[in-house]
């Protein structure tokens, strides 16, 4: 017994101990800017927050509206397309389970009977119920078939790239649970603001309906002309009509957030209107380093894709030198089944083998450059991801730089607008102003606060993105 196992320990230590082929990887140079830009659109470097503790904040924490946070957690547990990155994550964990199997010898025990009868006459010791010309062989052994010893890193360069593969499933997965994330808050803000302006049109249709009212009146008295009935008319018809199609939006809202969370959300947890405060917490920065980008799953996914791709070369090299492997067996054979592990009936055989390539018709160039080409295209793929992942926050810091001005412009314009619909009506009702100015007044106060509603929803929904952004929501 003690060849083999000398044999098996030294060609196991060969394989652990072999060279590697692939190339050294070093991590590509950022493709952007050190810092995130800057300009009248961001925010000023003393009005920021801290980028990487936002990172750091659960959306159990960012959010602090509490039925938006149930209606995440129901997206977490049902949503379809989770379950989908969860199901992908663990097809590649078992993928590279099978692949690491081959760094290691496979142990197989086979056991066997051989019942033969000969012309060549009687065979002694044949066993039980032998007879003239007939003899039993019976056989069992314990052993390795076909093992490469892994001496040029084939094997372990092709476990290496299995693994950085499913580490960046993995990653893909956390970056499939942040979107989701976004997309909830997002849709359940879009419903909050569709349900607000739907209040709107319904205050609106109703004063719209007074004006027609007394225009009416006033025009059976005398006073009003049939084309002041009219245009009150076409105002209090376009109120009815965005009454019916925000009716139909918020609806549609609601099947959406039902389609993200994977199930029918409760009544108790929809928004009636957008929050005064706002649903999430505002400690969000106005500029940051581009190294905080490293940090996102899409970005950490892309460079595991990277290092795969450089272990495949490592592997397609390989293949241009011998490839050895090993067949070894330990067992008993004997003549008869009681004698089958008597002493005397040892048996073992050691089979190594080797190939070398000598002319493959371009085979193992072809794959060496696929390989290299491989490789090339993750590079350009891993720089594509970090400068979208750059242009992502930028775009968000700089929505979040201007939007706290244009919501405070819009707040003194529907100020503005009601407080010049008011002055219009009284001027108009005491004679002053004809009936065209007080309906143009109560259009513009009508399409203030339709669009004072919208730019909350911009602000509220520029928040989450900003947290989308930077790769927060995985706590």
């Amino acid at each position: 017994m003690m060849p083999i196992r000398n044999l098996l320990l030294v060609t196991t230590a060969l394989a652990l101990t072999g060279c590697n082929l692939a190339p050294r990887y070093v991590r590509p140079a950022l493709p952007v800017p050190a810092e995130t830009p800057q300009g009248p659109a961001y925010r000023p470097a003393a009005d920021t927050g801290d980028a990487a503790a936002l990172v750091d904040t659960s959306w159990q924490v960012f959010f602090t509206e509490p039925r938006l946070r149930e209606v995440i957690a129901l997206s977490l547990a049902n949503n379809r397309d989770l379950r989908l990155a969860l199901a992908r994550v663990e097809q590649a964990r078992a993928q590279y389970r099978v692949q690491r199997a081959d760094i290691f010898p496979s142990l197989s025990a086979t056991g066997g009977a051989t019942y033969q009868k000969s012309p060549l006459g009687n065979v002694q010791g044949g066993g039980a119920g032998a007879g003239a010309g007939r003899f039993d062989i019976y056989s069992a052994s314990v052993g390795i078939s076909a093992w490469e010893i892994d001496l040029f890193g084939r094997v372990r360069n092709l476990t290496r790239s299995a693994q950085e593969q499913f580490f960046a499933v993995e990653e893909n997965r956390k970056a499939s649970q942040i979107a989701i994330i976004a997309e909830v808050a997002t849709a359940w803000l879009t419903m909050a603001a569709d349900q607000e302006r739907l209040q709107v049109a319904r205050k609106t249709e109703a004063a719209f309906r007074q004006t027609l009212e007394l225009t009416q009146a006033r025009f059976r008295a005398g006073v009003a002309s049939d084309l002041d009935v009219r245009q009150a008319g076409t105002s209090h018809d376009r109120a009815r009509a965005d009454i019916a199609a925000l009716t139909t939006q918020v609806t549609q809202d609601q099947n959406a957030l039902n389609l993200l969370a994977g199930t029918s959300v409760a009544q108790a947890l929809l928004p009636e209107a957008l929050a005064d405060q706002g649903v999430t917490l505002d400690r969000l920065p106005g500029e940051l380093s581009s190294e905080i980008l490293l940090r996102r799953p899409d970005v950490v996914a892309a460079e595991h894709q990277l290092i795969a791709a450089h272990a495949d070369i490592g592997a397609a090299r390989a293949n241009f030198f011998p490839r050895l492997s090993l067949t070894a067996a330990l067992g008993t054979i004997s003549l008869g089944l009681s004698n089958l592990f008597a002493n005397g009936s040892e048996n073992w055989s050691v089979a190594p083998t080797a190939s070398l390539p000598i002319f493959d018709f371009g085979r193992n160039t072809g794959n060496l450059d696929a390989a290299k080409a491989q490789r090339d295209a993750m590079i350009a793929q891993y720089e594509k991801t970090v400068q979208t992942a750059f242009r992502e926050v930028a775009d968000a810091l700089a929505r979040r730089g201007t939007i706290e001005d244009q919501l405070a412009a819009q707040r003194s314009l529907r100020g503005n607008s009601a407080a010049a619909y008011r002055l219009s009506e009284a001027r108009f009702r005491a004679g002053v102003d004809g009936f065209l100015n007080t309906l143009d007044a109560q259009r513009s106060f009508y399409a203030a606060e339709q669009d004072l509603v919208a730019t909350r929803l911009v602000r509220e929904a520029n928040a989450v993105e900003v947290y989308r952004a930077l790769g927060g929501g995985l706590k």
